[in-house]
């Protein structure tokens, strides 16, 4: 398999799944700062220009929360997902939780030509964002989170997207501190040796 990423994105997620399913894959990394995602050749994988990308011997898989749940099923012996089929649609609730909700908060301070030319209305969006996605965060450690991992006693893919999602809180100047129980599983996160090998691979710090 063919992994596509871009250091620090949402891409870690899959990478880190990827290690820990004991995948074989080669990773090439997308230059995001040459515009490689907008790259004709690019362009014929992902029409969006987005990372993370996995090519298959089936064919090209895009999104992180397909992707997480291609690795789990086609890596049954690493139990990456719950067996019970009520256990495996709350693991899936929160990965589209994290996408549609959390993800697009933050983008929303950074991406906010996606919904608006308006350059007042891009700049009202960055401001709140933050907030937002504190909110969002808030939810989390009182309403969704387990532990010790996302779902409990079981490690998942939900997992890796989390632990990406709150890397990113620094990037939105939030103290990950104000999450007790997120900080505590940001932290035995970066004890997983497959972790430390995706960030090693991504050229990043714990």
């Amino acid at each position: 398999m063919k992994f596509h990423y871009s250091p620090g994105s949402c891409a870690l997620a899959v990478h880190i799944a990827l290690e820990e399913a004991g995948a074989q894959y080669e990773a090439h990394r997308v230059h995001f700062d040459r515009q490689e995602q907008l790259s004709p050749e690019y362009l014929k994988i992902n029409p969006l220009g987005r990372v993370p990308v996995l090519e298959t011997p089936r064919g090209v898989l895009t999104e992180v929360i397909a992707i997480l749940g291609y690795i789990a099923a086609a890596y049954p012996q690493a139990a990456l997902a719950p067996a019970d089929t009520f256990d495996m649609a709350r693991m899936m609730s929160f990965n589209a939780f994290l996408s549609s909700s959390v993800h697009v908060a933050y983008a929303h301070s950074t991406r906010g030509a996606r919904w608006s030319d308006d350059a007042g209305c891009q700049a009202s969006m960055a401001a709140k964002a933050p907030a937002n996605y504190a909110d969002l965060f808030k939810m989390i450690e009182t309403r969704k989170l387990a532990a010790p991992w996302a779902m409990g006693e079981q490690y998942t893919v939900a997992d890796p997207y989390l632990y990406v999602m709150t890397r990113w809180l620094a990037r939105m100047d939030i103290d990950v501190g104000r999450f007790p129980g997120i900080a505590a599983h940001h932290r035995r996160m970066n004890e997983r040796p497959a972790v430390q090998r995706a960030l090693q691979a991504q050229g990043l710090s714990a």
